[in-house]
């Protein structure tokens, strides 16, 4: 496939991101799917009209839409993604780390960005995937799909670190991270939670907010390997 590039060409057909990025769910780039950090991976897939890319982030294989403008941010990279391999002991190892991402996270001003995955703002799944992130450990990028990767879990056995999961019978539309003694935290958004990340209640006793999540509670699991990709 020639595409045509604005660009200089890429020897691995992939690129990293100079800079913090926005990926969009379709080619007029208007609403936020997901966001690329600085020095994430992704590959270029086709073209819309010259006013946007169709790309597919390399680390969670997460497709969107790049605008035209953004191309100046990227670089060939000449060395492909590769996925660790990291242990489910290795995993738990990290568990304060990645509440202490959370806490320092929360202390932020930030409000709730569906598509969010970069400092301060977030969205429920992209808080999750940046902490985990920050310990070198991937999540695909969506609660449903953090639900299908953990390892599923009885909600009487949670341990801090594990995923918290809320949505409809179908599927799940949000996540929080169990810290322990009932409690999770999260980034929820303004109609039913605090626009913003926030700890809350695993509990029909708590505040409208936990109350509001309870009913909600599909279930939990726990991270016990690295998204590799589609394998």
């Amino acid at each position: 496939m020639s595409l045509n590039l604005p660009i200089p060409h890429s020897p691995t057909k992939e690129y990293h991101c100079n800079i913090d990025l926005n990926i969009y769910d379709s080619p007029e780039c208007v609403r936020l799917a997901t966001q690329a950090a600085t020095g994430r991976h992704l590959k270029i897939t086709s073209n819309h009209q010259d006013t946007a890319f169709a790309v597919c982030l390399c680390e969670d294989n997460y497709p969107g839409w790049l605008s035209v403008p953004d191309l100046q941010f990227l670089q060939p990279t000449a060395t492909i993604y590769q996925p660790q391999f990291i242990s489910a002991t290795e995993i738990q190892q990290r568990i304060p780390e990645i509440i202490a991402f959370m806490q320092t996270a929360k202390q932020q001003d930030n409000y709730y960005l569906w598509g969010g995955t970069v400092a301060p703002n977030y969205d429920c799944s992209g808080l999750m995937q940046a902490a985990f992130k920050s310990v070198g450990v991937w999540l695909p990028r969506d609660a449903y799909q953090q639900e299908a990767f953990t390892q599923a879990i009885n909600i009487n056995e949670l341990q801090p670190g594990d995923l918290i999961f809320f949505g409809t019978p179908q599927k799940a539309t949000h996540v929080g991270l169990y810290l322990g003694d009932g409690c999770y935290i999260h980034s929820s958004g303004k109609e039913q939670g605090r626009n913003g990340i926030g700890i809350d209640e695993l509990s029909e006793q708590g505040d409208k907010v936990s109350q509001a999540y309870y009913q909600q509670l599909r279930g939990a699991g726990r991270v016990v390997k690295s998204y590799v990709g589609n394998s």
